[in-house]
């Protein structure tokens, strides 16, 4: 299984590629080719070519919400490889999703359905986990069971007139079976990450975590949230913890501390083996 980070918030070595706020990973698994995410603006598309890597060769596209950050790609994505793709979501991908602060702005995917589905895009919705292919999993929506994981209180949906707290229920990530034991790629984790992990180990029957990739969200949590989240990642043995994204940088230099050598930051152009 090989990882590559086509988008983040910067770019890790001396590359000619674009940062951008926002998420892109492109997993090679068992001869198969997936798009986890899009980015935010079309960068992924510029950026997968200067890094070798040919979009025109994917299976399936997997949104992990419905947030702009990683769905703002998706037009370029398919006008560029030409022809019909099947993007995997949850069903509430459209929803009307915003954010409060600092500045309240709706952040929800930034095409009409119709317009991606014209572009290429054949939406096969995702609310039950569901295998892929042999070995590698789509989450689903996942249980909120943890007291420790709170969500962003700056999200907010509008329903009838009434604003609402926005739980981002469209949350999904990927669980791929390894000789090391599950790889888990997170797009933003708005369901928690220790959240996902226990969903991770129930679907797939798997209890050895062996790494965690992608955006964590902790860097809007509280002190006691994170703490706690920490505890928990530290008692799963990790091989490899590898953050970036929504994890912020103040606590990705805290998750570097805590971790040491098993911890890696993942910016554009990393490549990750498993």
């Amino acid at each position: 299984m090989r990882v590559t980070v086509l988008v983040e918030n910067s770019v890790g070595r001396t590359l000619p590629i674009f940062g951008e706020h926002g998420l892109s990973l492109w997993v090679e698994y068992e001869g198969r080719k997936v798009l986890f995410d899009t980015g935010q603006r079309g960068a992924v598309v510029s950026n997968a070519a200067l890094l070798g890597i040919d979009l025109k060769a994917v299976d399936a596209v997997v949104l992990s919400h419905g947030h702009s950050d990683h769905t703002g790609g998706l037009r370029a994505v398919l006008e560029f490889i030409g022809r019909k793709v099947p993007v995997y979501a949850h069903p509430d991908l459209f929803a009307p999703h915003r954010v409060s602060s600092p500045r309240d702005r709706y952040v929800g995917v930034p095409f009409a359905r119709e317009e991606l589905e014209a572009a290429g895009a054949e939406f096969v919705w995702v609310r039950e986990p569901r295998v892929l292919f042999p070995g590698f999993w789509l989450s689903g929506e996942v249980p909120r069971r943890t007291t420790f994981e709170k969500g962003d209180p700056r999200m907010y949906l509008v329903r009838d007139g009434e604003r609402v707290p926005d739980t981002v229920a469209d949350d999904l990530s990927i669980f791929a079976q390894t000789p090391r034991g599950l790889v888990v790629l997170l797009g933003c984790a708005h369901a928690g990450v220790a959240n996902i992990v226990e969903h991770a180990r129930q679907v797939t029957g798997v209890e050895k975590v062996a790494a965690i990739l992608g955006g964590t969200h902790l860097g809007p949590a509280d002190p006691a949230q994170l703490e706690a989240t920490i505890a928990y990642l530290k008692s799963l043995d990790l091989m490899l913890l590898a953050a970036n994204h929504c994890t912020g940088l103040p606590v990705t230099a805290k998750l570097s501390q805590a971790f040491g050598d098993c911890f890696r930051f993942a910016p554009a152009g990393e490549v990750f083996e498993f």
